[in-house]
């Protein structure tokens, strides 16, 4: 059946079960017991309520995450996918789960292209059900549990089962969301029953409920993620990709997908070892390929190991920074893939002997002309000797929504967790009478080469995971957590959680500030991508002077991170403004 939502004035009469007023948005927070950051106050609160009740780090990111597919449906949720990067302090480990989409067994490099060869346009691919692969939300919340929870998925569900239920109070950011996906929504019946109920808008303040969707997890509770995989819902899922429900009056031409209930029942996650890299003493875990995050972050890290960023000033840092991310992110679009169907040389990108070989390019006196040719990590130059030997190519695009989270508990268990549908609004594609959105996930795939001449390795390809940039990051000192932190953005997830380290750890900020400060992202692209306040600020002409390039990005990415303190303390961060501002919550402020 279709969702019936209302959508009411908070409060209004007639509405008993109406929502509450959601918890106050701060973007910092100290104290005991465990504590969440994510971008989202009901979701935080969630996450929070499962801490208060026992449940671990692992639980809480869980009911954390299911709460977001209720407030951020538009960034992820059950048809999306994601990664999980978990330190287990009782065994000193960190460990990691790919929930990571994957293509039909029946795609092949030529997913993207029309009848002539040529790559359809992006929109066209995006709203579409050839951009929806297999989602692996649900095997990664199950899985997590089982590896590490101490919960059952029926009872962390339970805080967002009832939030879908009761509703939420519709803010500026949820509206504006909407309103920019209005057009598309409209020609597909079930989006817009859901998200544009009598055909308007949500009004910011009104109260926004989801009952399918309160449904959807009521059974997945009950029957568990086989209801997705082996079951009715996953046969629900197969008929709106192979069948996109689209309104008999819209104008869009959508395509079918060739997605299985044989690909849903192939599905699963992978467990994985973590990247890991050491930088100024700590070590620092991030998610291994199919992401690109964990090698890029490490390998931008090991560029800049040698340089001590504390004692130079703003424009010096940031020259730095920008042309470490220029070079990893050439080496990043050579060799990252998917493993299973590519030779990922891993341990080459992480490794300090390859970085050297890349960073005696940066001059303090010039900048690296993008596209920077990547280097060789399975053979790298001799010490001394800088590796230019690749062949050029652009940086493919990726879209740029997301969301993440943070989650610490009073043992000392960390979760970082990055999950998405991709666009904002995946697919625009909902599953009729289900109440979530479908990815567009597919279309994280190169459509084609960048440069024929170069070796591709993120082509579509059979039951293939597209690369992605997802960052999600845990770091270390010896055997103790310092810090956790991640952040939606596309292709920018790198670059944000990159500099936010370097503002922390070499800069000196207090985490919160550290999210805060202004980003600048370059992605081995013609210019750099700088937000307001950097693009107005003296560094800029200081930079240019050099000859770098810059454009202007109102918002880039949407951090969450948490810190340990001392006497068992917590600290959890968000943003203070960027998607309207986070949420960052603990336990108890006080013993």
């Amino acid at each position: 059946m279709v969702a019936v939502l209302g959508v009411v004035p908070a409060g209004a009469a007639g509405h008993e079960s109406a929502a509450e007023a959601p918890p106050a948005k701060t973007p910092e927070a100290v104290g005991y017991g465990g504590a969440v950051s994510s971008v989202d106050p009901d979701a935080s609160a969630a996450g929070i309520d499962v801490l208060r009740h026992g449940g671990n780090a692992v639980d809480a990111a869980v009911a954390t995450a299911a709460a977001l597919g209720v407030t951020e449906p538009y960034s992820a949720g059950v048809g999306g996918g994601g990664y999980f990067v978990y330190y287990d302090a009782k065994r000193h480990q960190v460990q990691t789960l790919d929930g990571r989409e994957t293509a039909p067994r029946s795609a092949d490099k030529n997913l993207f292209l029309d009848k002539d060869g040529k790559p359809l346009p992006f929109a066209d691919a995006v709203t579409s059900g050839l951009s929806i692969g297999t989602p692996g939300t649900p095997a990664t919340w199950n899985d997590a549990l089982r590896n590490w929870g101490t919960r059952s998925l029926g009872q962390v569900l339970k805080p967002a089962e009832r939030l879908a239920d009761d509703g939420f109070t519709v803010d500026a950011t949820f509206r504006q969301q909407t309103a920019d996906n209005e057009a598309r929504f409209k020609d597909f019946p079930a989006t817009a029953e859901l998200f544009l109920p009598g055909g308007k808008l949500p009004a910011v303040g009104s109260t926004f409920r989801n009952p399918d969707l309160a449904r959807t997890y009521a059974l997945l509770a009950k029957k568990g993620v086989g209801a997705i995989y082996k079951g009715e819902l996953g046969r629900d899922i197969v008929d709106t990709v192979r069948k996109p429900p689209v309104d008999p009056k819209a104008q869009r031409v959508v395509r079918a997908g060739d997605l299985t209930t044989e690909d849903l029942r192939a599905y699963g996650t992978k467990r994985q070892a973590p990247t890991r890299t050491s930088y100024r003493g700590l070590d620092v875990y991030g998610m291994a390929p199919s992401s690109s995050g964990g090698t890029s972050v490490a390998e931008a890290l090991n560029i800049l190991e040698r340089t001590d960023l504390s004692k130079l000033g703003d424009a010096e840092y940031l020259h730095r920074y920008i042309e470490a991310s220029r070079i990893a992110f050439a080496d990043r679009g050579r060799w990252v893939g998917d493993p299973a169907a590519e030779d990922v040389p891993t341990k080459g990108l992480t490794s300090q002997r390859f970085a050297d070989s890349r960073a005696c390019l940066i001059k303090d006196d010039a900048v690296l002309k993008s596209p920077v040719p990547p280097g060789d990590p399975n053979h790298p130059t001799a010490p001394g000797s800088c590796d230019t030997r690749g062949h050029a190519a652009p940086t493919t695009y990726e879209g740029e929504n997301t969301t993440h989270l943070t989650v610490a508990d009073k043992w000392g268990n960390v979760v970082a967790y990055t999950l998405t549908i991709e666009q904002t609004g995946g697919s625009g594609i909902t599953v009729p009478g289900r109440g979530f959105l479908l990815n567009n996930e597919l279309t994280d795939f190169s459509f084609a080469p960048a440069d024929p001449a170069v070796h591709d390795p993120n082509l579509p390809g059979p039951g293939k995971r597209p690369r992605s940039s997802m960052s999600p990051t845990i770091v270390l000192d010896g055997h103790k957590p310092v810090l956790a932190l991640g952040s939606p953005g596309g292709a920018t997830i790198i670059t944000t959680v990159l500099q936010t380290l370097l503002n922390h750890l070499d800069r000196g900020m207090p985490l919160v500030d550290a999210i805060a400060a202004p980003r600048a992202s370059q992605r081995n692209a013609a210019q750099t991508e700088l937000e307001p306040a950097l693009w107005n600020g003296p560094e800029r002409a200081e930079l240019e002077a050099l000859g770098h390039s810059f454009k202007q990005n109102p918002e880039i990415g949407a951090a969450t991170g948490v810190q340990r303190l001392s006497g068992g303390r917590w600290l959890a961060a968000a943003e203070t403004e960027r998607r309207g501002g986070g949420s960052a919550m603990v336990v108890s402020p006080k013993r």
